[in-house]
């Protein structure tokens, strides 16, 4: 396989560090009383590092990536990126929201290449860039095709290649397998973690689904409730690289209930994966 640098050219950004600390977000609402969704969240994914996080609905997961992206700013607390306080952030993070977000009037590589576009990028220089991927996503034969025209999964790989064509440091991942069928998810998890582990960048995953936090994470960060705080930090000590065998492994199932515990908050003790059975990513 040729190096990530060769196989991605511009497309490939080492990975930057992501802090987020004593992070607090409040909303007004109509009555004037203000809304505490955050409340002192302290989040960390180390460059090159696969994060996820985790919790039950409307405990302030899409604000944290929001925040993180710089569509909002936090009330209270610090974003730093690689070490840095970064108070403009839009555009330093590329962002892969649930849906697809495929254009219905441009073709699958027009899609593709939309956000360097976006960026002043000459449309030939993008399009450029992306053709030599689209094999590797398995659109090579879909290049010309429209969107219609695409399975859910084929969309969902249209939309990540344009994510990773921004060439960003980091990327923030909003549930995006969550509308697919659970066959189509499995194929693209065990996907996204091959072409992740050759492009290089940060990711940082939103998910409901607690098997596919334990699957494509070095670590998982579970929310509680709104107000959102950080219930539980639980790194996944599986070894990479990572095929869907493991789901099977009773390490994989011990990292699931201790998860699962942790989103019913419970502190009592859990089983821990035996000793020695889990390898460390090269």
């Amino acid at each position: 396989m040729a190096p990530a640098r060769e196989r991605y050219g511009d497309a490939m950004s080492a990975g930057a560090r992501l802090e987020l600390r004593d992070l607090r977000k409040r909303f007004s609402q109509a009555d004037g009383s203000a809304l505490t969704v955050l409340d002192g969240v302290d989040l960390t994914a180390e460059p090159g590092e696969f994060v996820a996080v985790i919790g039950p609905s409307g405990c302030g997961k899409s604000t944290i990536f929001h925040i993180l992206a710089g569509l909002e700013d936090a009330s209270d607390g610090a974003v730093l990126i690689d070490g840095v306080q970064t108070p403009k952030r839009l555009g330093v993070c590329a962002f892969m929201p649930q849906r697809d977000g495929l254009l219905p009037w441009r073709r699958v590589i027009d899609n593709a290449t939309i956000g360097l576009e976006l960026a002043g990028v000459p449309r030939a220089q993008a399009r450029e860039r992306a053709l030599p991927l689209l094999e590797r996503f398995g659109l090579g034969e879909f290049a010309r095709a429209w969107p219609w025209q695409l399975s859910g999964g084929m969309r969902q790989r249209a939309a990540f290649l344009r994510t990773v064509l921004m060439g960003k440091p980091a990327m923030l991942l909003d549930e995006p397998f969550g509308a697919l069928d659970g066959i189509t998810r499995g194929d693209l998890q065990q996907w996204l973690l091959d072409v992740w582990d050759e492009v290089g960048s940060t990711v940082v995953l939103i998910t409901h689904d607690v098997p596919e936090a334990v699957f494509l994470a070095d670590r998982v960060y579970v929310m509680s409730p709104r107000p959102g705080r950080i219930a539980a930090v639980v790194e996944i000590d599986l070894p990479r690289p990572r095929t869907l065998a493991i789901e099977e492994s009773p390490q994989f199932a011990a990292y699931e209930s201790r998860l699962r515990a942790a989103l019913r908050g419970r502190t009592d003790p859990v089983d821990e994966p035996a000793a020695g059975t889990a390898g460390e990513r090269p």
